[in-house]
């Protein structure tokens, strides 16, 4: 219920969908090549300036400015919202930049076609669209100052800022609904649509899989040995340099005098200076009922509700216990079953309403019946805790180990450049005795390999292969210690003897002859399905398992073949009885026979005429609008209206198909 009181996930989606989605605009917005020409303006804070083409001279009235801050932000809810790892983040930089960019150019379009939006047509919106049940739920406004704190609570922005978002996405609704408002689909295309949406298929289907295939590819040595000599440049450095190290390590209980101790004095002093930390907010453990009333509830409803919880107030006070009444009645599933508990909470955690009533009570009083957006509470207050200061007595237990910790890292770090230096000038093996510890010298390790004497020789192996051979000793941290180091010999990457990497080289010998042995497989599977007009018996002689799909659509998965919109679909060309030809789908392939076919009948076609129509009218309208979005954005720049800063982030070269 926390959450539920924090925020209502309903005005999530909206907010995606209305403010960060900028409505149905951005999804027609597409990478244009060469739109980042960072030949302009100079504005640090600037990502670019757009004007109308032809008027660069009259800067203000003509021109508007995309700020670096506007991307960033659209950049990271973009980020996030795709589950994109970071290091996409400057290509997603300039994406966003170019959203917020041709956004701007569209808006420069609308204007000059005198299709901006009136207050009237805002008001309009707000009491009919998507936000109407929050600011006018069952059609009554909820006042200026809870408009106020809708805005600042779900978007952080100002209700001026908020209502000049809204007019400007409607604005851009306006201009597409113009430009695609002319786009029209036959009769016969929503038909031969449905056709192909509706058609479902029954099929058998031989799987040859390329796993199976790869086990019959067992060449001779002397086949192996051809290859190997064939493809000398890919093995030429196939085996990793490597390098010996010697090193010397130690932890806390090996330095001078033992380990640093804590004074009270400096446990005094750290919570002296860190008293920000041990400061305790004022909290209430509250219960609650929860009788929910939908959003938009028309009055009779509110009132049911209103009186179902005057009800359990009376029962309450009559000497009920509450949190049986919470588990039977309360409409909060997250703290229901545990008798209306939410635990210790934070002040200003929930919505106002429930926050100002459940911090004016005292411990073991019950609240009157309030309402919130959600409904209506019954709060009962368990124990508060006051603002205060933990003092030193209780703390100090958690201060000593930070302390020890610093002291020890702190001694660690010095004892360890003392000892880099005496290596330097002794030698590792006299610095180490003259300290009682030992020196200890690695096999040849690769660059991922493991120091087993070390609990984190990561961080070693990273340093050493950065040196060149008998540096200067140097000091590096182990995770429990720290150590000192010399990579003492390099074995530069080189190829392989053949006997040494045989298996390496049937691995590379068998993927490399897979896909030719598939083609071919796949190619004697089909060619004899046709001589025989039987798959199965084709299949059969081949020893290859045939399998019957369900009756599927194009939208279908089918068990080793994946999506029926994929290579598969070819299936849905065919007649019934008919054998399909050789479908390679890398992993696996397939022929197939066509057992089963069954197409919309003339009801169902006119049953769902309308919906395919304006799923066509959709993709059309997109369409139509995406090359509109790119021509503007072409001539834009033709012109010499849209300045790029200097000052953009370079975005990184991506793998094919990103």
């Amino acid at each position: 219920m926390i959450r539920i009181l924090q925020q209502d996930n309903r005005i999530t989606k909206i907010l995606f969908a209305v403010i960060i989605g900028f409505a149905c605009i951005t999804m027609v917005i597409t990478l244009v090549p060469g739109v980042f020409d960072t030949s302009g303006a100079n504005d640090a804070n600037a990502f670019a300036t757009v004007h109308e083409p032809g008027l660069l001279g009259r800067m203000g009235v003509d021109s508007a400015t995309v700020k670096m801050t506007e991307v960033n932000q659209l950049a990271a809810r973009q980020l996030q919202q795709q589950h994109l790892p970071e290091f996409l983040m400057p290509y997603m930089t300039q994406r966003a930049g170019q959203i917020l960019v041709q956004r701007q150019i569209l808006k420069h379009e609308a204007d000059r076609m005198n299709l901006q939006v009136s207050d009237e047509d805002l008001r309009r919106e707000l009491e009919t669209g998507p936000f109407a049940q929050y600011l006018f739920p069952g059609g009554k406004y909820i006042g200026d100052d809870a408009y106020m704190n809708f805005v600042q609570n779900f978007f952080q922005v100002s209700r001026s800022d908020f209502e000049t978002q809204i007019k400007s996405d409607m604005e851009l609704q306006r201009l597409q609904a113009l430009i695609t408002g002319g786009v029209t689909v036959s009769d016969n295309a929503v038909r031969e649509a449905y056709l192909q949406q509706g058609t479902k298929i029954k099929f058998d289907y031989a799987v040859i899989s390329s796993a199976d295939l790869r086990k019959t590819i067992n060449p001779s040595d002397a086949d192996l040995e051809k290859f190997f000599k064939d493809n000398q440049a890919r093995y030429a450095t196939a085996i990793p340099e490597t390098r010996k190290i010697q090193y010397v390590s130690f932890d806390a209980s090996n330095l001078p005098g033992g380990k640093p101790q804590v004074s009270d004095a400096d446990i005094q002093t750290y919570y002296n200076q860190h008293q920000s930390q041990f400061q305790v907010k004022e909290q209430v453990k509250v219960r609650h009922i929860l009788i929910a009333v939908p959003a938009g509830a028309d009055s009779k409803t509110d009132s049911a509700a209103k009186a179902k919880a005057e009800d359990l107030l009376k029962q309450i006070k009559g000497g009920a216990d509450f949190a049986e009444l919470a588990s039977k009645n309360s409409d909060d599933p997250g703290s229901k079953t545990q008798g209306g508990e939410l635990g210790w909470l934070d002040r200003g955690r929930t919505v106002p309403e429930f926050d100002k009533v459940a911090f004016s009570l005292a411990p073991g009083q019950t609240s009157d019946v309030i309402k919130t957006q959600f409904g209506y509470h019954i709060l009962q207050v368990e124990d508060k805790k006051t603002a205060h200061l933990r003092p030193l007595s209780e703390v100090k237990a958690e201060i000593v180990p930070i302390l020890e910790q610093q002291r020890v890292g702190a001694a660690e770090q010095t004892y360890a450049s003392q000892l880099a230096a005496d290596a330097k000038k002794n030698g590792l093996d006299k610095a180490a005795s003259s300290r009682g510890l030992k020196v200890v010298t690695t096999d040849y390790l690769a660059k991922d390999g493991v120091i087993a004497g070390l609990s984190d020789g990561s961080a070693l192996l990273t340093q050493a292969f950065s040196v060149v051979k008998n540096a200067d000793p140097a000091a590096v941290s182990t995770g429990d210690g720290f150590a000192v180091f010399q990579v003492t010999d390099i074995k530069a990457a080189h190829a392989p003897t053949f006997a040494e990497y045989k298996t390496h080289i049937l691995e590379d010998y068998r993927e490399q002859q897979l896909p030719v042995l598939l083609n071919s497989q796949l190619n004697k599977l089909d060619d004899r399905a046709k001589v025989l007009n039987d798959l199965k018996k084709a299949a059969a002689e081949m020893n290859i398992p045939v399998k019957t799909s369900d009756l599927v659509g194009r939208d279908a998965q089918v068990p080793e073949i994946g999506s029926m919109s994929g290579p598969a679909s070819v299936a849905f060309t065919l007649n019934k009885g008919t054998i399909s030809g050789p479908i390679n789908m890398g992993q696996a392939g397939v022929v197939l026979s066509l057992t089963d076919k069954q197409e919309p009948t003339a009801d169902e076609i006119a049953k769902n005429f309308d919906q395919t129509r304006e799923q066509l009218l959709n993709q059309q309208r997109d369409e139509l609008f995406r090359v509109y979005v790119g021509d503007l954005t072409k001539k834009y720049e033709e012109a010499g209206a849209i300045r790029y800063s200097k000052r953009q982030p370079a975005a990184p070269s991506l793998p094919s198909g990103s």
